[in-house]
């Protein structure tokens, strides 16, 4: 079989605008709750594109640690290449693709830190060994398996079993001004409903052409 063989039926659910909530957060938190329900493998696991100083846009997957009505939360290094970049340009993406459910979520908007005590109080929640991890790993700079593996021997003994949140650590809301809710369809006449805010206080539904 090539590549260009390889086809998905798609069928299982519609979306209809009649049934859809009146914010993307409100939609968002129904889809998320069905995709727990249906044991979708790491429903939290997303796309996060940004922007390079360079402008080439790079991609990779984080894990959605929190949302509501202000955002969607993920954390990680600030050093690190995502981090530089949205440094640069604070702007990002996100994209939820839940198979089982012939689902994907696509959401843009502006990046913010989240606050101090907000990255912390999730450091602290966090199993020792990802929180020492943390302070071990110099992201996205070249190393060896060698002088990882020796740092993390070394950082073990000295933060103890209860290490502080690296400085260089800690949370990114995106503060979405577009979501888009797409339901896979027979004949690909896809299912795109998109949320836009408008004058920074309501949401606009609007369908969209698969």
């Amino acid at each position: 079989m090539s590549v260009a063989d390889i086809r998905q039926r798609y069928g299982k659910f519609e979306l209809l605008e009649a049934d859809m909530a009146a914010t993307p957060t409100e939609q968002f938190t129904r889809w998320f709750s069905q995709a727990l329900e249906a044991a979708v493998p790491e429903p939290n696991a997303m796309t996060l594109a940004t922007l390079g100083p360079d402008l080439h846009p790079s991609a990779r997957i984080v894990l959605l640690k929190g949302f509501d009505e202000h955002g969607f939360v993920f954390y990680t290094n600030y050093q690190s290449r995502k981090g530089q970049e949205l440094a640069a340009h604070p702007r990002a993406s996100l994209l939820f693709f839940w198979q089982a459910l012939e689902r994907q979520v696509r959401i843009e908007g502006r990046i913010e830190k989240t606050s101090a005590e907000e990255s912390d109080d999730y450091f602290r929640s966090r199993p020792l060994e990802s929180r020492i991890g943390a302070w071990v790993s110099p992201q996205s700079q070249p190393i060896t398996r060698d002088a990882l593996e020796a740092r993390k021997q070394e950082l073990t003994e000295s933060l103890g079993d209860d290490p502080a949140r690296p400085p260089h650590w800690g949370g990114y809301r995106v503060i979405p001004h577009y979501v888009e809710f797409w339901q896979g369809r027979p004949s690909r006449l896809h299912d795109r409903v998109a949320y836009r805010l408008q004058d920074d206080a309501t949401w606009v539904m609007q369908r969209l052409a698969p």
